[in-house]
């Protein structure tokens, strides 16, 4: 546990650390837990605090809110790390934790990456937790029911904590402007964009963009009082001159429509290239990710019906690891649907379908199809013709399921890409077989 020397003046500190928010209303982004009447504020706000995992991706805030936590129940806070701290450590620390305990006074141990913590370590907690010794707040980026015992994380509540949103790093950089602790005292001239450049770049980061705004007000121009931010001084800091974009602007649909329009023409090269292109600028994997889920659908549909599951895959692949690691994740999904067979016909049987739905809203349902729970329900003759297709030796039955106004109307056509093409052959078959059968019945 580090100490700070009595020769320490906060300005020696880095950025994020002199901007560190002391109470809830300081703190930037997790309304989900945070916002008025979430449960995690309530519990801090009332001082009813049990010991918690918070499991996030870097710098979103596990140490800061641990932080306040402490400051806000009036707890000693004793910050432990699982990279330099051993077992000896740790009874030290529970002895004095229980010491305090029997003063009447409350411990808040935080525990920065408790995942590298091995079994035995995790286990010398345990004693402590039960008996209310300590507090304990584990922060970590992996996935607790992987990383953290069975036993610990049952006396623990796990809050998921969310990457920031470019917004929530905008407020957060215009706060860091403004603040004296920050270069409020300064005359800094930066734009708008540059500061959303900023948080595209941090990618959900706060600490990567605080310490990017920082490198950036250092390294600009002195006019006077004035300190001006050019263009030129943001692109040398993040080395990404001609990938910024607008995550909300132009620039940002170009190249998700390329990188759509390339797997669609089944262009490898060009998809991957669009790809990395979206990636190095600094957008969310996630958005992509879930782009190639619609994608898989859309595009692909039942000419590969993996294609579907290997998206999903993907999406959980980018929120498990994040960048840089699921690039490659990304790229073998983007690779697989640039080749893979392609059919549009779910996309067109949705849309055909909608139209007649919006425009025929009041059909009703056919009564053969309808449950019959009821007496009175069997009486209108609900359920009444009903044929249940598994008593058939064909699992079929020549059942009338459309209403009366749309009888024969076809919304799939399957057509013969990949696996489509033995669907459309099982379809006609099936066509065949309800003719034949709905002659016999007339």
């Amino acid at each position: 546990m580090a100490q700070q020397s009595l020769f320490e003046t906060g300005q020696n500190h880095p950025l994020a650390s002199r901007l560190r928010p002391t109470d809830l209303d300081g703190f930037v982004g997790q309304k989900h837990l945070l916002g008025e009447g979430k449960v995690l504020r309530q519990l801090i706000e009332q001082d009813m605090v049990s010991s918690m995992i918070f499991w996030g991706p870097p710098g979103v805030g596990k140490t800061t809110l641990a932080r306040i936590i402490a400051g806000k129940t009036k707890a000693n806070f004793i910050d432990f790390s699982a990279v330099t701290s051993g077992i000896k450590e740790i009874r030290e620390v529970m002895s004095r934790a229980e010491n305090d305990r029997l003063l009447g006074e409350k411990t808040i141990l935080f525990v920065d990456e408790i995942h590298r913590f091995n079994k035995a370590q995790q286990d010398a907690f345990l004693p402590f937790v039960e008996k209310g010794s300590i507090i304990l707040i584990g922060a970590t980026t992996e996935n607790p029911s992987f990383e953290v015992n069975s036993a610990l994380l049952s006396r623990c509540k796990v809050f998921v904590l969310q990457a920031l949103a470019q917004e929530d790093l905008v407020q957060l950089l215009q706060n860091a402007l403004a603040d004296p602790k920050g270069f409020g005292e300064q005359q800094v001239e930066i734009s708008q964009k540059m500061l959303e450049m900023i948080a595209a770049f941090a990618n959900g980061d706060a600490r990567t963009a605080l310490n990017t705004l920082e490198m950036v007000v250092l390294n600009a121009e002195r006019r006077g009082e004035k300190t001006i931010v050019s263009e030129e001084i943001l692109e040398q800091c993040i080395s990404k001159k001609s990938l910024l974009y607008d995550k909300n602007g132009e620039e940002h649909y170009n190249l998700i429509s390329a990188l759509h329009k390339s797997m669609r023409n089944s262009d490898p090269d060009a998809a991957v290239y669009w790809l990395a292109r979206m990636l190095e600028a600094g957008e969310d994997p996630l958005y992509i990710a879930r782009r190639l889920v619609r994608y898989a659908s859309e595009d692909i549909g039942l000419a590969d019906p993996s294609a579907l599951s290997l998206a999903v895959a993907a999406y959980q692949a980018c929120h498990f690891i994040g960048m840089p690691e699921c690039s490659v994740n990304l790229t073998e999904a983007v690779i697989y649907f640039s080749v893979t067979p392609k059919s549009n016909a779910l996309y067109t049987a949705y849309e055909r379908a909608k139209k007649d739905a919006l425009t025929m809203l009041a059909e009703p349902v056919p009564l053969q199809i309808r449950n019959a729970p009821t007496k009175l329900m069997k009486e209108l003759h609900y359920g009444e013709g009903y044929q249940y297709a598994h008593d058939t030796e064909e699992k079929l039955t020549a059942m009338q399921c459309l209403p009366d106004s749309l009888l024969g109307k076809k919304y799939y056509r399957p057509t013969e890409q990949g696996r489509e093409s033995r669907i459309k052959e099982r379809l006609e078959q099936i066509e065949q077989w309800k003719e034949q059968h709905r002659e016999k019945q007339q």
